[in-house]
């Protein structure tokens, strides 16, 4: 689910990043948030999927 949710959020930045929309700075925020949880969790081995 939480690599769902960061698909959804990179997917989401592209668009923001070619089309310059005014959310693409809280999309950039959510995208940052994202990795961080995946990485915390790569760190505490837990299963990512």
């Amino acid at each position: 689910m939480l690599y769902t949710i960061a698909l959804i959020l990179l997917v989401l930045w592209v668009l923001g990043v070619v089309s310059s929309a005014t959310m693409g700075g809280f999309i950039h925020i959510l995208l940052v948030i994202a990795i961080v949880i995946v990485l915390l969790r790569l760190i505490q081995g837990r299963k990512v999927l």
